[in-house]
């Protein structure tokens, strides 16, 4: 019997109509009710909180990391499982991937139709998950949903409301799930885990701001005096901006800000290709090239350096370490070899 533990976080799949739309207000019994148990799993549910992913915050995925490891103190514990809504769930996945050092995995899924629904497609993710939990090892923090199974590290929401809601669109998924089966393709590459953050301390502000046709630094600066001592840009491309931008990322890394580099293309990596403000100026300036990571996740990439126990000299290195994983597949690369689980 594998014993599995249900962490409920509210989203699409606790929710339900509350005469003018739908919110998370099922515990985690009921939705563990509506699904049929893969045979030979044992499920144990915490109800931890109940929230529309959109109002995650660092705190309550903080405390989501410190759950995930008391529920793991317990050897008896062969998996986890987390419900949580899709809107969010890339970011909470990859913050806990980031710091998971167990080989008993955590697997993250959710719904696109609420709880009750005709044709819902909760149930089914949660009967995957469960399967996907009770059976693999060492492949970190996983998301099963609508039939896949995807690494947390690149893996983002591409559709807003269909079924297929998760793609890793620089890479393919990990494997896939049905019929009882879990058929695992390859390992997703993972740097070393970092500690678990320090209790108590003082959550920094890590803001977003978007390059695009006429726009100059007057985002990016007030983020710096709004106190963000991380910043993500989302550049064009590759990872270009101008040279205006340029000039307000080295101001704000001589400040002690941790700047990182993404891009709002869905697919491919970040390269210095072009100057004139491109990624080459940006990298010369200071800033830290995201790989194929996008916003989101590039956010929780440096987040998790400022929590990280390191000098601030060295966190531009370790922000690199957290996104070129050991072992990362090129983009567009499709991975090989199998693995099959019952």
């Amino acid at each position: 019997m594998a014993r599995i533990t249900l962490i409920s976080t509210g989203g699409t799949i606790a929710s339900r109509w509350q005469g003018t739309g739908y919110a998370a207000d099922a515990g985690g019994d009921t939705v563990l009710a509506s699904a049929a148990l893969p045979e030979g799993v044992e499920v144990t549910v915490v109800d931890l909180f109940n929230v529309n992913s959109s109002r995650m915050t660092t705190e309550l995925q903080l405390t989501l990391l410190r759950t995930v490891r008391e529920v793991l103190a317990d050897p008896a514990v062969d998996g986890i499982v987390v419900t949580h809504g899709t809107d969010t769930l890339e970011e909470s996945a990859f913050l806990l991937d980031l710091h998971h050092d167990d080989p008993r995995p955590v697997v993250f899924t959710g719904a696109q139709k609420p709880l009750g629904q005709a044709e819902g497609d909760g149930p089914g993710n949660m009967y995957d998950a469960l399967q996907l939990a009770a059976n693999v090892r060492d492949l970190g923090v996983l998301i099963a949903f609508d039939g896949k199974v995807h690494a947390a590290r690149g893996t983002v929401k591409t559709q807003t409301l269909a079924a297929d809601a998760f793609a890793d669109p620089s890479a393919g998924p990990l494997g896939r799930l049905g019929f009882g089966r879990v058929d695992i393709r390859h390992k997703p590459s993972r740097p070393a885990p970092l500690p678990e953050p320090q209790a108590g301390e003082a959550i920094p502000r890590v803001d977003i701001v978007m390059h695009h046709s006429d726009a100059d630094a007057t985002l990016f600066e007030a983020a710096v005096a709004a106190g963000a001592r991380g910043i993500v840009l989302v550049a064009t491309g590759a990872g270009n901006a101008t040279p205006e931008l340029v000039d307000a990322v080295s101001s704000a890394v001589r400040r002690g800000v941790l700047v990182a580099v993404s891009t709002r293309v869905s697919a491919g990596p970040l390269a210095e290709i072009y100057t004139g403000g491109g990624a080459v100026d940006l990298v010369a300036a200071g800033a830290v090239l995201s790989g194929t990571l996008r916003a989101g996740q590039t956010r929780i990439a440096v987040l998790a350096a400022l929590l990280a126990d390191v000098s601030p000299a060295a966190r531009p290195d370790l922000l690199g370490r957290l996104i070129d994983a050991p072992g990362a597949l090129p983009a567009g690369e499709e991975p090989t070899g199998e693995q099959t689980a019952a």
